[in-house]
């Protein structure tokens, strides 16, 4: 349920002519009031005797009493809507909320009989209008301090009464919904959203892994956006505005929207904190540790993000709020990028994966000081890097950074969780879902790959390898049965063997990067790690055909040499040291 509180300068005439009218576009059916401050208001939906003219005057009474004396405000406006999935509420239910609300905001407090005069009218069936004029009959003006908070606590309470759906609680830190006005708008002109949420996202786009000021600037131009700094006295930039070509007001000029009516964080001094704190490299060309490959751009950028994530999920498991705070602020910066550089299959949901993930990045937590170089450093290379096709090489590796994206967003979600961000948390498992499903078209041909090429391996050999599994890995659902997960790994391991490396101690490497319970599949996860850690392509090479795959008997292999495990990412720096179990 979500109550909505406007404020109104003139009479209620207006407002009560609206909500007994027909609406902007027919749609207001069986306009009635439900219940009145007296119970004996006018009803001009129900009483053809009554006028919009009588109800209104009767609200404005007190406020017209006063004279020159009457507040410039002089009405509150709260719509409650009820969710689509709610059970249908009758009249007497809504009553009874009304009376609830403007209760807990002060309008008419319980037993106060000189209270503000307010009515509260239907005229749909999940949603009422509460008009209320500020100004008591008693003469004095209403005291409505923190009325919007009051009126959401009061809908959660009435939520769970009612066996209705419960909304999360905010906490202040979301950014400003579209008014009704901009959706009416945007419905009109045929837009999918409005165009608040359109600069929203692609200031947002613009400010991932910028270098400074004057690249986000260019970058938001070359969008396509319109930009307009504004200056102080001095002539300093002190911040700016942001309009979409053809988004004009009635006088045919743009509609500016300033970055902190988008975002509080899209403010330009906020920016300048981010860009001071965490300037990413300049040159954030992907390397590759040294190993010679023809691996694309796009590939290399996101294989090296995917070594960057996984520090930051580690870091999120730390004491110290304020450097998981910034994590969050980073990994939200690298979704932006992956966003917008990913090929058509998965754009969709990368692009909900990084709207949802937005509302992660912004708690009462502040997170300007800490250090989150990396990875904004992470999100100008996948930039540079390009648009990845999404086959090959890149499919593999965009399934990679996915994977390690996925455990970024449930650490999200319980960081948060364990502080009472509720809106942060439910943001975050959206986040996850919409990840989820990215993941498994990115992934398809890869793991495909790597089955068959699991598959030609001698059975003696693969056998071997599951063995090697089920030891590390007891706890977590390894059979005893060959399966398609453990014939992939089992592909991995001798990868990894031919390559010159001990599969035991790498595997191991691995698993003890970080926990594994919050892993929808154990398996995928330890897949991308080993393929990152021992620098193999994401996407393997066809098998070679053996007609005696399966059946051949073949010597065990020899002794080997063990070679020391490359350096985990994480082991470099004391504070990324994940925590043993």
């Amino acid at each position: 349920m979500i109550p909505k509180i406007r404020y109104g300068t003139r009479s209620t005439y207006g407002l009560v002519r609206y909500l007994f009218g027909a609406g902007k576009r027919d749609e207001h059916t069986d306009q009635h009031l439900v219940a009145s401050w007296n119970d004996y208001a006018p009803d001009p939906g129900r009483n053809p005797h009554h006028t919009v003219a009588q109800l209104a005057a009767q609200l404005d009474q007190p406020v017209k009493a006063l004279g020159d004396r009457a507040p410039d405000t002089t009405f509150w406006h709260c719509s409650v809507r009820a969710d689509p999935g709610d059970r249908h509420l009758d009249d007497n239910d809504w009553a009874a909320i009304a009376r609830r609300i403007v209760q807990a905001v002060g309008i008419a407090p319980e037993g106060d009989t000189a209270a503000c005069r307010w009515v509260a009218v239907r005229h749909a069936q999940d949603h009422i209008h509460i008009a209320a004029t500020l100004v008591r009959q008693d003469g004095r003006r209403a005291g409505l301090k923190f009325d919007q908070r009051k009126a959401q606590a009061e809908a959660r309470q009435i939520e769970k009464d009612y066996g209705l759906r419960q909304l999360t609680p905010g906490d202040g830190t979301a950014a400003k919904t579209p008014t009704s006005q901009e959706r009416f708008k945007a419905e009109r002109t045929g837009r999918d959203e409005t165009p608040r949420e359109t600069l929203r996202e692609a200031v947002r786009q613009a400010l991932a892994g910028a270098a400074d000021e004057a690249e986000f600037f260019t970058r938001m131009k070359d969008k396509g956006l319109r930009v307009k700094p504004t200056l102080g006295s001095s002539g300093d930039v002190l911040g700016y505005a942001v309009a979409l070509p053809g988004d004009r007001n009635a006088k045919g000029e743009p509609i500016w929207f300033a970055g902190s009516t988008l975002a509080a964080d899209l403010s330009l001094p906020r920016i300048r904190l981010r860009l001071a704190g965490g300037t990413p490299d300049q040159d954030a060309s992907p390397r590759t540790g040294g190993a010679r490959t023809n691996w694309s751009a796009p590939a290399c950028g996101r294989r090296a993000a995917s070594g960057i994530a996984e520090r930051a999920v580690v870091l999120l498991d730390s004491d110290d709020d304020g450097e998981a705070a910034a994590q969050l602020v980073g990994i939200g910066e690298v979704l932006d990028a992956v966003a917008q550089t990913s090929p058509v299959a998965t754009r969709a949901e990368l692009a909900a994966a990084a709207r949802s993930f937005e509302r992660a990045t912004r708690s009462h937590i502040r997170a300007e000081q800490a250090d989150i170089r990396a990875l904004r450093s992470a999100a100008r290379g996948i930039i540079q890097a390009g648009g990845a096709l999404g086959r090959g090489e890149d499919g593999g590796a965009t399934a990679m950074l996915l994977s390690t994206l996925v455990l970024a967003a449930i650490a999200a979600a319980r960081w948060h969780s364990a502080r009472g961000h509720a809106q942060q948390a439910e943001a975050s498992r959206r986040t996850a879902q919409h990840l989820r499903a990215a993941y498994r078209h990115a992934a398809a041909a890869p793991m495909k790959a790597l089955h068959a090429k699991g598959g030609a391996l001698p059975e003696a050999q693969r056998r071997g390898y599951e063995t090697t599994l089920r030891a590390a890995l007891p706890d977590h659902g390894v059979s005893a049965a060959p399966s398609a997960d453990t014939v992939a790994l089992a592909a991995i391991l001798a990868e990894i063997e031919q390559a010159g490396h001990d599969p035991q101690a790498l595997l191991q490497q691995a698993i003890d990067m970080r926990e594994l319970d919050t892993a929808e599949n154990v398996n995928d996860v330890i897949l991308w790690r080993l393929r990152r850690l021992a620098n193999l392509p994401a996407y393997p090479a066809e098998p070679a055909r053996n007609p005696q795959a399966g059946t051949a008997r073949i010597k065990p292999p020899a002794p080997r040499t063990t070679h020391p495990a490359i350096p985990s990412p994480a082991a470099s720096d004391p504070r990324n040291r994940p925590p043993r179990r």
